[in-house]
């Protein structure tokens, strides 16, 4: 898309760009064979890429979201949100993905969701997509890691190649549905040399990590990374951490009234890249990253800071 902002590089998010459909709110799951109704719905586009992109879009950054599409009644309707980068999305012959989130009192939320297109998308796919050679300062965010399992048996030669054509190369894992095991580290480790930029949460650095502390795992899984970046925490309400080789960084949030969690880290993802796009420092991407993510979570409909509001929120930080 065109930017409003002083850059010409652009983020291209790279992943799970999925329907979901949030309910809540549930505390207790219902027993076999009973029903239980719950007061707030929304069905709307999401996953990790899809809602980074989406933030980037109201935000107005200069960026591509990269991702394929399903063929079913959804379909259309999913990559309507999405008009400057839709067109160039590769189809599957499946039904799209589907997340169900279940959102809980203590603002907790659990998440099912089926195989559907992203798990068909490829590291050919993804790479036809891009520019064969990257442009000064451009960035690509890889989403959805373990949920994008096609692609997740590519990561090793997706990296070496985004790596030789010059991109700065952010990775947001997610959660593994199966755990935190040792072969889902092993494979990892394949790949974390090629990585810039981690973006995690605490229980996401702990599981990876698995040192005993948040910063003892944040500091081995920096110096497995290639030195251009660090690792970045997300620590909700906390604010946001970042280990670099010579040195940590820590940015507070300020209290907020909290509507609707999930995407928080994604929207922190959008802030924080938006920073490095445009050549600001580590405490300044902190800030931004806080500063997307609070809006979003305080308000509904969502709302996202533009370009103006996000200069002006980080200056009173």
């Amino acid at each position: 898309m065109i930017s409003t902002t002083a850059t010409t590089a652009t983020l291209y998010v790279v992943g799970n760009i999925n329907v979901d459909l949030i309910m809540g709110t549930l505390d207790q799951w219902p027993q076999r064979g009973t029903e239980v109704m719950v007061k707030n719905s929304e069905l709307r586009p999401g996953g990790s890429a899809g809602n980074c992109a989406l933030a980037l879009e109201a935000m107005q950054v200069r960026h591509r979201a990269i991702a394929n599409q399903g063929d079913d009644g959804l379909s259309q309707w999913l990559a309507g949100y999405f008009p400057h980068s839709a067109a160039h999305w590769p189809r599957s012959q499946c039904e799209t993905s589907l997340t169900v989130g279940v959102t809980h009192s203590d603002h907790e939320r659990s998440f099912i969701s089926n195989h559907g297109h992203i798990v068909q998308l490829t590291a050919q796919q993804v790479l036809e997509q891009l520019p064969e050679q990257a442009a000064e300062g451009d960035i690509v965010l890889l989403c959805g890691t373990f949920l994008c399992l096609h692609l997740y048996d590519e990561y090793p030669a997706l990296l070496c190649e985004l790596r030789q054509r010059g991109y700065l190369i952010a990775v947001d894992t997610g959660w593994p549905p199966q755990g935190w095991t040792d072969q889902v580290k092993q494979d990892i480790a394949r790949w974390l040399p090629q990585c810039d930029w981690l973006l995690l949460n605490e229980v996401e650095t702990l599981g990876l990590g698995a040192a005993e502390s948040l910063d003892a795992s944040a500091m081995q899984l920096t110096l497995q990374l290639s030195g251009r970046g660090g690792c970045v925490v997300k620590c909700g309400e906390q604010g946001a951490r970042c280990w670099l080789h010579d040195r940590s960084l820590s940015q507070l949030a300020q209290p907020v009234t909290v509507v609707d969690t999930i995407g928080a880290g994604d929207s922190f993802n959008a802030g924080f890249l938006t920073a490095l796009l445009h050549q600001q420092d580590t405490v300044q991407a902190l800030q931004w990253g806080i500063a997307v993510a609070a809006l979003a979570i305080s308000t509904a409909p969502r709302r996202y800071p533009t370009w103006q509001q996000l200069q002006f929120s980080a200056k009173e930080q």
